[in-house]
């Protein structure tokens, strides 16, 4: 399982890498977002992905799963849907004043492609 999931985690950051090189600040937000779905799909994987033992120690249990990756990647995604919501209105703002979403164009440069 951990092979699929590393597949799926590598296409994330390829996709993400992708988006985020592109003149669009629409594509950008979006590649920053499957960026972090990687990531968390990355501590998840790290942290194993062995679901027959319980998360928490209780009495009789010497088998159980570590509760650190789940806390950090629920802290994560909290951030990254603050940041997330932040980028988008930015994002929004800045098209209502400069009237574009591209890159290019923001920074003054001359480049119409």
């Amino acid at each position: 399982m951990e092979i699929i999931m590393s597949f799926v985690i590598g296409f994330l950051f390829m996709a993400a890498v992708y988006l985020m090189l592109s003149k669009s600040l629409l594509r950008i937000i979006i590649g920053t977002g499957l960026l972090s779905h990687g990531a968390h799909l990355l501590l998840l994987t790290m942290g194993g992905l062995d679901g027959d033992a319980p998360p928490v120690v209780s009495p009789g249990v010497s088998n159980y799963a570590d509760p650190l990756p789940q806390a950090l990647i629920l802290t994560a995604i909290v951030i990254s849907f603050g940041v997330t919501a932040f980028f988008l209105v930015l994002a929004y703002r800045s098209y209502q004043e400069l009237e574009t979403d591209n890159m290019n164009l923001m920074r003054g440069t001359e480049d119409h492609d």
